[in-house]
């Protein structure tokens, strides 16, 4: 285990900026103008805490340069509304797109920051008028809100999450079909027993929603993993002296070499 940083909240990684995109990815930055492919997705396409996210693993896989186009915080609002981020896909061979969760997106209920996407922003009037009961003054993140409503055990909730679903494939859908080049779509569903108050299984990605974004894919993959904090990889992650508590929470070494792995010989098929 090797400490980079004695702050919690920062990461260590390098961090940078393409053409017009507002998202800041992982670091160093690397040339446009040559082909690449294209790594689109959240935290654990970013890395954290780890040296050689899978990005990096797949690059010596296929003997291809692959950009991280890996952002924290990142969810569909993000990923689908970003203009730049847009374009630079458009400029690669392959695109690899983590899927992101149902949560970390504007809809009829609630605004998240457009970036970091695990900030609730506001209530609509929708949501207010749905909860009137509800203080939403003291929420500032999107997993609490949901606690929140989930805790009031009524069907108010499904209508909530029937929105977030479709919101998902239509916005998911409309950034597929701007993408030209062909797209992997990764879904990772990450094991996380630390959080089992939290029901992941109300908003996961379920089979139908992947089957209505198939026809804009080349390839879907599913993979289950787990964070390194339950697959006994924390002892090879990088990490600061009070980061623990967050790196217990990502994906490990071992795990990122897995996804490479599959990745590879998903567009190894593709381009036969």
């Amino acid at each position: 285990m090797s400490y980079q940083s004695i702050n919690a909240g920062c990461s260590a990684e390098p961090m940078c900026g393409y053409g017009a995109s507002k998202l800041r990815f992982r670091g160093p930055q690397r040339e446009l103008d040559r082909p690449f492919v294209a790594c689109l997705g959240g935290e654990e396409t970013f890395g954290r805490f780890v040296d050689s996210p899978f990005p990096k693993i797949l690059e010596r896989r296929l003997d291809r340069r692959c950009l991280n186009l890996g952002s924290l915080f990142c969810g569909v609002e993000a990923l689908t509304q970003d203009a730049g981020l847009l374009e630079i896909a458009n400029r690669a061979e392959i695109c690899v797109l983590q899927m992101p969760g149902l949560l970390g997106q504007s809809n009829r209920y609630y605004r998240v920051h457009p970036r970091r996407n695990d900030r609730f922003v506001a209530p609509t009037a929708d949501l207010v008028a749905l909860y009137p009961e509800e203080d939403f003054t003291d929420i500032h993140f999107v997993r609490h809100l949901l606690t929140r409503l989930w805790a009031r055990s009524d069907a108010r909730i499904e209508v909530v999450e029937q929105e977030l679903r479709r919101e998902w494939i239509e916005k998911i859908s409309t950034f597929l079909r701007q993408l030209s080049p062909p797209v992997v779509v990764l879904s990772l569903e990450v094991e996380d027993c630390a959080l089992e108050s939290f029901p992941h299984e109300r908003v996961s990605i379920d089979t139908a929603m992947i089957d209505a974004i198939r026809p804009h894919c080349a390839a879907c993959l599913d993979l289950r993993v787990q964070v390194c904090g339950e697959s006994d990889e924390i002892e090879d992650m990088l990490f600061g002296t009070l980061q623990q508590p967050i790196a217990e929470h990502m994906i490990g070494p071992a795990t990122h070499r897995k996804i490479a792995e599959t990745l590879a010989r998903t567009i190894n098929d593709l381009c036969d």
